[in-house]
């Protein structure tokens, strides 16, 4: 057997999920790089990227203390929910902390990985170097995040104003005197339609169904910090969604009230939409609402209902496609697009490839990608010195599907494939760990 400082891992992305999987890794003692094709870490945090789908307005969608690294809080002085600059400042104090940055290589792109004779071979390029060059590597962990790639839905006809993705959208003079149809209700897509309702010259957003509007604070407290608690109480389950549902229609209201439709699901059946200003707008008259998009002829566009309208720009938020150019997706147990993993990570039959941070939770996410390459971290580790808790849990991983049985209650949209609950995550994630910490 080799020696632990012999067996190689390699991290690609070096955003959150990147960094933090470098760090757990490197903490056990295990031999890791990571690898980022942009020119700095930070990943869709960093504005300055041009695969970052982040604006000048974007702050955390969940609260500081529901996002931050557990062994890394944020700055006190920091806002309840931090803007992308100060996240970005945040993962460099990170970075620096942990000591990570010797061990990323910057503007280096992975062109493709194999496996071979039990080992990865990965083909890098460095940006502006024509040549090639392929390193060997023991086990490998996926980080290259899922907000890159525009999703863009087929409508019938032609468009003679402007065609854009909200990846492509950065700051709100790109809506100045315009009228601006924003496609999708999604956190980004209700964001983008309350800066229209203010800096264009109208707006309105298209919804293909109703939805539930979160509150950012209650009572002054962050919303995700109360729902926390909530969730610790020895109550049932079906209480705790009753005065959930109480507390939002008593904060906000029900969204019918302000004109938006009606959701036809449960409060926690989809992914929650963190924004109390789109119902303000709506119901003020500088938002209109209509439903999906039927067709596009010239400057007007036909919705669902038979309504029709011009529109000089129209911002389509409608998500993000799972990109892995990199690597064959079979080797990813792919299933109709999507990588088929316990816990969203964990490879079933390979026990040397994981993909960190593929979940899209309720609440924030950094914590639940801390614990997950806490867990790879550990498993290498384990299965190298040939630990009776590493073939436990290879065998746990085999069988255990996606592992998450409350998913099953999210909608069966394409945005809730990554849905994990965070609370339910966060305790299987836990249980685990505290496996290999007490083996």
């Amino acid at each position: 057997m080799t020696s632990q400082h012999d067996f190689r891992v390699l991290v690609i992305g070096a955003g959150p999920s990147g960094l933090v999987a470098l760090k757990n890794l490197r903490q056990l003692g295990i031999d890791a790089v990571a690898v980022d094709r942009n020119s700095d870490i930070g990943g869709n945090w960093n504005i300055q990227s041009p695969h970052s789908s982040v604006y000048e307005s974007t702050h955390l969608i969940s609260s500081k203390g529901m996002t931050q690294f557990v062994d890394c809080p944020m700055p006190e002085e920091y806002p309840e929910y931090p803007s992308h600059r100060e996240v970005l400042a945040y993962l460099h104090f990170y970075a620096e902390r942990f000591e990570l940055d010797r061990f990323v290589r910057k503007k280096t792109s992975v062109l493709s990985i194999k496996k071979r004779d039990n080992a990865w071979q990965i083909e890098l390029q460095e940006e502006g170097n024509p040549g090639k060059a392929t390193e060997s590597f023991d086990a490998v962990v996926i980080a290259n995040g899922h907000h890159a790639k525009p999703m863009m839905p087929t409508i019938a006809g032609q468009f003679t104003g402007e065609l854009l993705h909200a990846h492509g959208y950065k700051h709100h003079r790109q809506l100045e005197g315009k009228r601006v149809l924003v496609v999708g209700a999604g956190n980004s897509g209700c964001d983008i339609a309350v800066e229209a309702a203010i800096h264009g010259q109208s707006a309105a957003i298209s919804m293909r169904r109703g939805y539930h509007f979160f509150p950012k604070f209650i009572r002054g407290k962050p919303a995700d910090v109360v729902g926390d608690r909530v969730r610790r109480w020895p109550i049932p389950r079906s209480w705790q969604r009753r005065l959930s549902q109480f507390v939002v229609d008593w904060t906000i209201g029900k969204p019918q009230r302000y004109g938006l439709p009606k959701p036809e699901h449960g409060l926690f059946d989809a992914h929650p939409i963190i924004n109390s200003q789109l119902p303000y707008y709506a119901g003020h008259g500088k938002l209109q609402v209509f439903p999906d998009v039927r067709s596009m002829d010239g400057e007007s566009i036909e919705f669902t209902d038979g309504q029709r309208e011009a529109f000089d720009l129209v911002v389509f938020a409608t998500g993000y496609q799972l990109e892995f150019p990199f690597i064959e997706q079979d080797l990813l147990n792919t299933h109709n697009g999507v990588p088929k993993l316990y816990l969203h990570a964990f490879h079933p039959t390979d026990d040397t490839l994981f993909v960190a941070g593929m979940i899209q939770p309720n609440s924030g996410q950094w914590q639940l990608t801390d614990l997950q390459t806490q867990i790879i971290a550990r498993f290498l580790k384990a299965k190298h010195e040939g630990r009776p808790v590493a073939e436990s849990f290879r065998v746990q991983k085999q069988s255990g599907g996606t592992g998450i049985r409350s998913r099953d209650h999210f909608l069966a949209t394409a945005r809730h494939r990554l849905e994990v609950d965070y609370f339910d995550y966060r305790k299987t994630l836990t249980k685990i760990l505290r496996r290999f910490e007490l083996s």
